[in-house]
C-alpha cells in the first residue's frame, strides 16, 4: 500500500511541476510571437507565473534586453521538484 502512495505522490509531483514548467516556457514564447497580453491564454500564463517571476526580477535585471528570470525560475522549480521527490522517497 505504501508503495502505491509513494508512486502516486511522485507522479503528482512530476505532473504539477511539469505543467508549471510548461507555463514558464509558454510565457517565454509569448514575447517571441508578439501575442497580446490581453489574449485570455496570455493573461492566464501571466497570472500564474508572475508571482514567481516578479521577485526574481528584483535580483536579476535584464541583460541586453533579455529576461533570464524564466530560466532561473525553471532551475529553482527543478531543484524544488527534486527535493520533494527525495522527501517522498525517504518517507516511504
Amino acid at each position: 500500500m505504501e508503495v502505491h502512495v509513494a508512486a502516486f505522490l511522485l507522479q503528482l509531483i512530476n505532473w504539477v511541476f511539469g505543467l508549471y514548467s510548461f507555463a514558464f516556457i509558454a510565457r517565454a514564447f509569448l514575447s517571441w510571437f508578439r501575442i497580446s497580453h490581453y489574449h485570455p491564454v496570455a493573461r492566464f500564463l501571466i497570472q500564474i507565473t508572475e508571482p514567481v517571476l516578479a521577485p526574481l526580477r528584483r535580483y536579476i535585471p535584464p541583460m541586453s534586453g533579455l529576461d533570464f528570470t524564466p530560466m532561473v525560475a525553471l532551475f529553482i522549480l527543478w531543484i524544488i521538484e527534486r527535493v520533494l521527490q527525495t522527501v517522498v522517497l525517504m518517507l516511504f
